[in-house]
């Protein structure tokens, strides 16, 4: 602080000298510069707070702050609104019959007519449609395949049923024997005869019938047993047990026996009991 007031007491002192010099040439008493050295005073009393400031301008953004623990978990809103419907679903499995419905009302009367004809007509026509019936519900039951059965041949006691399965004679016979049956067994010329023209009309040569020798050499007898002592329809020459081992026997087309050896797999026929079809 002295040092400022002395150099401002130099400068006052040389420009008043300056001035004198150029008013009028005037003589002036020159007067020497006192300086004066100021000491600083003690501190004086603290003043009153002025009032508050206006606020500064926002600082910087700070850095993000940590994640806090989760907060607790708020309660279950209101239920939203029905969205779309959405596609049909696979179609379900039928269900089951119905109990039957209440009886209806009474028909009006018929007009008269003469119908005894026409009822026997239908009576006939009812017995055929049940026959075929059971023939088709056999058949269904009696084969794995529908493919292998040519149709099914009748006689007023016996069903035959040819099977388009090539197997070796006693498989075949355990397939009849697993049906109720056994394999054929021409008894008579009219079976013989049915069973020849079931296998023309399949388009085949030859098939497996229940006849063989298996139990006694040139001994032949039914499949089930019995002896053979009413019929038979062997071809010229036959049986004749050719490499001795020919113990089964076949029915050609024509209706005509031929032995041959069992380890052969030929299509066969099935006979079965009409009462138990």
């Amino acid at each position: 602080m002295g040092g400022e007031k002395l150099v401002a007491c130099v400068l006052v002192t040389m420009l008043s000298l300056t001035l004198l010099r150029s008013v009028h040439t005037q003589h002036m008493p020159e007067e020497p510069c006192s300086v004066q050295i100021l000491v600083p005073g003690l501190k004086g009393e603290a003043g009153e707070k002025g009032e508050k400031g206006a606020p500064g301008r926002p600082g910087r953004v700070g850095p993000p702050g940590e994640a806090g623990p989760p907060g607790l978990k708020g309660q279950k809103g209101i239920m939203g609104r029905y969205g779309k419907m959405g596609p049909s679903g696979l179609k379900g499995l039928k269900g089951d019959m119905g109990d039957p419905g209440p009886k209806g009302p009474d028909g009006e009367p018929g007009l008269p007519c003469e119908c005894a004809p026409l009822r026997k007509m239908i009576g006939e026509i009812d017995i055929q449609v049940a026959q075929l019936t059971n023939e088709l519900k056999f058949i269904k039951n009696a084969l794995p395949s529908p493919a292998a059965v040519a149709g099914a041949k009748e006689t007023e006691s016996k069903v035959y049923l040819l099977v388009k399965e090539e197997k070796r004679y006693r498989d075949a016979e355990v397939f009849c024997q697993g049906r109720g049956g056994h394999l054929a067994m021409p008894k008579e010329a009219a079976a013989n005869r049915a069973i020849a023209g079931y296998i023309t009309d399949a388009g085949l040569s030859r098939v497996y019938i229940g006849i063989n020798d298996l139990e006694r050499e040139g001994h032949f007898i039914y499949v089930e047993r019995s002896p053979m002592t009413t019929f038979s329809k062997w071809r010229e020459g036959e049986p004749n047990n050719a490499y001795d081992e020919e113990d089964c026997v076949e029915m050609v087309s024509s209706g005509e026996w031929i032995d041959v050896a069992c380890n052969l797999t030929m299509y066969f026929v099935c006979e079965f009991d009409k009462d138990s079809v």
